[in-house]
């Protein structure tokens, strides 16, 4: 990709850079510094401290005349000033120009070489480095002489901020970036997925203007059928990763796609999964990558070094990193053509959408602009339990355009292809959360495997009285009483009552957008 400016790799001072050291030395400087644990199935495990999820209160964004009017300004996008983000850029080089070694990753994000962008990863931490090797595309040897960065990520991880109010902040943390910089300034939090967030974000704002839909979902294409493409969106723990590695379907990414004219490419070169009550039963492909050349964070390790991975005591969202080449039949390039499917997953926890439904094009935009979920304990701090959430376009965190760009995008893209919209409910059934129970992820996988065989594309369905969501009346595989959520909860009258609360949360989100009428009549019925 060509920009119109390109970032800089500041003068380090003294510090010995380390520059794209390959995986066995990177973890073994993890290990001698303290950084990690090797676990017994050969992964770095590493602790990330306070923060086991992202800080998005503690996130800003440099306010400039060149993109003030194109931001979405608001609690997503705070604004900082260009003098505070010059002197928390001045705090955070003065602490690395302090250590004697610094590690350097310089590498890609974009799968397609048409739309990529140059990046260089600087870490205080070999972990960090290693996280950044994985997550991003490597550059190829013969590219890395003279490598020119058209983002620069500064992560001093160790540092803490002693007065915020002098650097317009809010506590001792911080992750601020520029947008004509092309710079990340990350303080104070070891969080490694700051760094992936902070690119993507970077991508979701320039993509669009050459003519390229951003996007926060996984994807992955049938072995037998390379136009049978299918994106999952959803934000995390609603099963992106989960569902997208699929043994009977390849690989394209787990997370962060463009889709251009030409078809969807991935935007990273690894997948970052969730493994809180991982299984090899359930989750094959994502068990059998956590090896060598990953990265644990967060999980618990029992006196063996075997991870623990139910032990959510430190935190719901424990995490594993590893290339997309460690999935069997992974794509590779991570490129694929237009989608035929694109499913929205909303982990409910009113537990009154259905489990499936089939989308007209308008309840396509105006699902996806609202964006339902809820938010899942542990992948934001202070996030202990689910707590519904409305994110726009699935991705409202890593959005800085206003979201209705990106739902014409869709609309767009869908239109093109002829794709078809669904909705999964990956939440609760029964009951909300603490007293019903979650989707068996066997029943969410029949319903993923019948939408992508084509075999509920023309089913007979039923218009919930509610959320007018097109409801097939049978799928194989599946009790047929869990079809209809209004049947799984003891008191039908709890669910009207539930059900209703959740439709008024939706009008009441839906008021903050710039709907067509037909758009907006596509929403719940409130009573």
């Amino acid at each position: 990709m060509t920009t119109a400016s390109a970032a800089r790799i500041a003068d380090l001072g003294s510090a010995r850079v380390h520059a794209n050291l390959p995986v066995p030395t990177l973890v073994d400087i993890a290990l001698r510094n303290g950084e990690g644990v090797l676990a017994a199935n050969g992964a770095l495990m590493c602790d990330t401290g306070a923060r086991t999820g992202r800080s998005p209160g503690d996130k800003f964004l440099e306010d400039t005349g060149g993109i003030h009017d194109s931001i979405d300004w608001g609690k997503v996008n705070q604004p900082i000033s260009s003098e505070h983000f010059a002197k928390l850029e001045q705090l955070a080089l003065e602490h690395l120009r302090g250590k004697d070694d610094l590690f350097r990753f310089d590498g890609y994000a974009g799968a397609d070489p048409a739309y990529r962008l140059k990046v260089s990863v600087v870490t205080e931490e070999a972990w960090h480095s290693l996280f950044a090797k994985t997550l991003f595309i490597n550059a190829e040897k013969d590219k890395l002489a003279g490598f020119e960065p058209d983002w620069v990520i500064y992560n001093a991880c160790n540092l803490k901020i002693e007065n915020p109010e002098e650097y317009g902040v809010t506590g001792d943390l911080a992750i601020v970036q520029s947008l004509e910089q092309r710079k990340v300034i990350i303080i104070g939090t070891r969080y490694a997925g700051e760094m992936k967030k902070s690119i993507f974000y970077a991508m979701n704002y320039d993509l669009p203007d050459i003519g390229v839909f951003p996007m926060h979902c996984s994807a992955n294409v049938a072995k037998d059928d390379p136009a049978n493409v299918a994106l999952f969106f959803g934000l995390s723990g609603t099963g992106k990763t989960t569902l997208s590695a699929d043994p009977e379907r390849r690989l394209i990414g787990d997370d962060e796609h463009g889709w251009s004219d030409d078809g969807v490419f991935n935007i990273e070169g690894g997948c970052y999964a969730k493994c809180i009550k991982l299984r090899p039963d359930t989750e094959p492909e994502i068990w059998n990558a956590i090896r060598f050349g990953s990265v644990l964070e967060n999980v618990t390790l029992d006196e063996d070094c075997v991870p623990d991975y139910d032990d959510g005591s430190r935190t719901e969202n424990t995490r594993v990193t590893y290339p997309v080449g460690y999935i069997r039949d992974a794509c590779q390039p991570s490129t694929g053509g237009h989608p035929r499917n694109v499913v929205f997953l909303a982990a409910d926890a009113f537990g009154v959408l259905p489990p499936v439904s089939k989308l007209t094009p308008e309840q396509a935009m105006y699902y996806f602009v609202n964006g339902y979920t809820s938010k899942l304990a542990g992948t934001e701090a202070g996030v202990t339990e689910p707590q519904p959430n409305f994110s726009p376009c699935f991705g409202g965190p890593f959005m800085p355009r206003p979201p209705m760009v990106y739902a014409q995008w869709l609309a767009r893209r869908v239109e093109e292809n002829d794709a078809d919209v669904w909705l999964l409910n990956t939440g609760w059934t029964g009951g909300p959360y603490g007293v019903g129970e979650r989707f068996k992820l066997s029943w969410t996988r029949t319903f993923v495997h019948n939408i992508l065989n084509g075999a509920l594309r023309s089913v007979p369905t039923v218009e919930h009285e509610v959320f007018g969501l097109h409801v097939p009346t049978a799928v194989e595989g599946v009790p047929a009483e869990v079809l209809d959520p209004r049947n799984t909860w003891e008191d039908p009258a709890a669910y009207d009552e539930m059900a209703q609360d959740l439709a008024r949360r939706f009008r009441a989100n839906d008021a903050k957008f710039d709907l067509t009428d037909a758009v907006r009549a596509a929403g719940p019925r409130t009573a």
